[in-house]
């Protein structure tokens, strides 16, 4: 059954008024909001948008992390048949200014003073941007500019209104109809300008719903919501979903006690990018390489075990007898306890997406009893096209279509999609949005893939990035940068890579080393150094990095696809790639193009055999001043191995 998303609301309000919508942790306490609660709270500030001049069809920023209050405003601005429009809260004040003006945003929910700071500081930019409405008072309180009013005023104007017209809320809920527009996403697009997807609240709440009947979501789901709002993989799991399912929405203190709180909320339903599963991995191993031998002799001792029996078990077969008492007592003694480490003691149903995940990380998860799968899907998807059922998760697929989806591989090997949840358009922006939708519904992903035989998806990278090698031994080879860029990101020392090779003889690729891993991997050595860039530089971390790419490339000389993309050359970068500094996006996905022009000096003493490079960087601080790092770069070669199939 179609509905909308303050429908749903009500629904929730009306059937069990009493139960927790949403938790917030404040001062170290989680505080639960009912749902009844929640209800008054977005009627109160539906009113108060109204009386300030919110009208149907306009469109209201929301920027700040996940708080109740935020997602309350998304459901008043939905309520008036208004359209949300969530920002990262990490995108610089210039990066809000297109989509402030590409969607003629009068109105602006900011959280805290850094985000009023950000929008004032564009404010003669965006000069129809007239009224900005703050939830935490912290340092404004000596603010006067001109429409900036806090969120408690909000509510006690639409909380004095709404007294007076006691219906004018549920009315105005019931003009909203399904097909109606929700909510939109700018994409953090690697080149150009974001484009504003346009989603209708039936494209997102008919994705949330088949991916919550193909998991048996229910209500008494717990969810940790801690991405940013404006990534449609957190809206689509802490909203779109939690209306859909009317499960528990917890929201932590700050990014800094995520880990915290991860635990103390123990989630049922949990959803994380790659590199958050990276950073948790990378964080245990250290905290192994610490401990004392017997426990290290031990931690190994029955992980070989879980890599053999876990995923057997995941997979609902049996196994043998001593098989299973090994496992039994491994769980005792390391597999519980490394799930209450990482917070994953409940966890029914763990998701990633977003970008592929290293297959030796995604069985690390699974043999200790972690159900994590992969999914398909994208912004302009509303998220699920694929999933993976229990029992049939593999790392080298992302699943079977979900319900109401259609797969066909265009001639050239692109995957098109065509779904209940596809975007209704790019907004203004007919040519962008006659580029991936058909005249007949078919949506163009932009990704190379196929089915195989039993019916799983497999990705094998961007259609754009897929290409060849060109001259030397491995003429015509194809080469894939992503699946590269992922099989060396599994190593816990290495925090991003980008991989070059089209067109060229061989692949080269560029290294961010994991500060934190390798830090500590340097002083438990006595090796010291002075920060990144010095670290980063060292020949002793050369040859631990050169170590983890000669072990990729034994893995991809025996891939009859792919043993031509071994990696020849290799350096490590003398700072951490960064979105602030246009090399990654907002969801920290490599501006490959970008990278490559940024750092072209480097490229080329990669492919010119040099064995030293001078690089000097221009970056951004954290305050918005500029400033420059330099260094001399060493430039290395790895082994590389005849593939195996032509040795035969």
């Amino acid at each position: 059954m179609q509905t909308t998303f303050p429908r749903l609301l009500l629904n929730h309000a009306a059937q069990r008024p009493l139960e927790p919508a949403m938790r917030e942790k404040e001062y170290g306490i989680w505080q639960a909001l009912s749902w009844a609660d929640l209800a008054t709270l977005v009627e109160q500030l539906a009113c108060g948008l109204h009386l300030a001049g919110l009208r149907r069809g306009e469109h209201m920023i929301v920027v700040g992390a996940n708080r109740p209050r935020l997602y309350a405003t998304m459901l008043a601005v939905q309520s008036l048949g208004a359209v949300p429009i969530p920002l990262y809260q990490d995108a610089s004040a210039q990066e809000c200014v297109f989509p402030i003006n590409d969607a003629e945003v009068r109105f602006a929910f900011a959280e805290d003073q850094e985000q009023v700071d950000k929008l004032l500081e564009i404010r003669d930019k965006c000069p129809q941007l007239t009224h900005l409405y703050f939830d935490n008072p912290r340092g404004l309180r000596a603010y006067s500019e001109s429409g900036l009013v806090s969120v408690d005023d909000l509510v006690e104007a639409g909380q004095a209104f709404s007294s007076k017209n006691s219906k004018f809320f549920t009315v105005e809920v019931s003009k909203v109809k399904p097909d109606d527009v929700g909510a939109m996403f700018f994409t953090s697009g690697t080149t150009g300008n974001p484009k504003g997807v346009v989603h209708t609240h039936n494209s997102l709440l008919n994705r949330a719903k088949a991916g919550a009947d193909f998991d048996k979501l229910t209500s008494r789901e717990e969810v940790l919501a801690y991405l940013p709002p404006a990534w449609i993989g957190q809206n689509i799991f802490s909203y779109s979903q939690w209306l859909a399912c009317g499960y528990v929405v917890n929201c932590p203190e700050s990014a800094a006690t995520v880990t915290i709180d991860l635990k103390e909320i123990g989630p049922t339903y949990y959803f994380a990018p790659p590199r958050v599963f990276e950073g948790l991995l990378t964080n245990v191993m250290i905290r192994m390489e610490d401990a004392g031998a017997l426990k290290r002799r031990m931690f190994h001792y029955f992980m070989d075990v879980a890599k053999r029996v876990g995923p057997i078990k995941m997979q609902g077969k049996s196994v043998s007898l001593t098989q299973e008492y090994l496992y039994a007592l491994g769980n005792v003694l390391v597999y519980g306890p490394l799930r209450n480490i990482l917070g994953m003691s409940r966890v029914r149903v763990a998701y990633t997406a977003g970008e592929a995940i290293g297959p030796d990380l995604f069985t690390f998860y699974r043999s200790i009893g972690i159900n994590l799968k992969q999914l398909y899907g994208s912004t302009e998807t509303a998220v699920f096209v694929c999933l993976q059922p229990d029992h049939e998760a593999r790392a080298d697929t992302v699943g079977v279509p979900c319900a109401g989806v259609e797969i066909k591989l265009a001639d050239n090997g692109e995957i098109m999609v065509k779904s209940p949840g596809l975007l209704k358009e790019y907004f203004k922006n007919p040519a962008a949005t006659a580029e991936v939708l058909t005249a007949d519904g078919w949506y163009h992903t932009s990704d190379a893939g196929f089915l195989d035989a039993h019916g799983h998806l497999k990705i094998i990278d961007r259609v754009k990035d897929v290409g060849r090698i060109k001259g030397g031994a491995n003429d015509g080879a194809m080469f894939a940068p992503k699946y590269v860029e992922n099989k060396l990101k599994f190593f816990p020392y290495i925090k991003e890579v980008v991989a070059f090779g089209d067109g060229r003889e061989k692949v080269c690729v560029m290294i961010n080393i994991d500060f934190d891993a390798v830090g500590n991997w340097a002083e438990r050595r006595n090796l010291s150094y002075a920060g990144y860039s010095d670290l980063a530089q060292k020949p002793e971390v050369y040859q631990l990095i050169k170590e983890c790419i000669e072990k990729v490339n034994a893995d991809l000389s025996v891939d009859t696809l792919l043993a031509g993309s071994q990696v020849s050359r290799f350096l490590v970068l003398h700072k951490e790639l960064d979105a602030d500094d246009g090399e990654l996006t907002r969801t920290n996905k490599v501006r490959r193009g970008f990278i490559a022009d940024k750092y072209q000096v480097l490229v080329t003493g990669l492919y010119e055999g040099l064995t030293s490079q001078f690089i000097e960087t221009q970056v951004k601080f954290e305050d918005g001043r500029t400033g420059s790092v330099s260094a001399t770069l060493k430039l290395d070669d790895a082994k590389t191995l005849v593939p195996v199939k032509a040795a035969a």
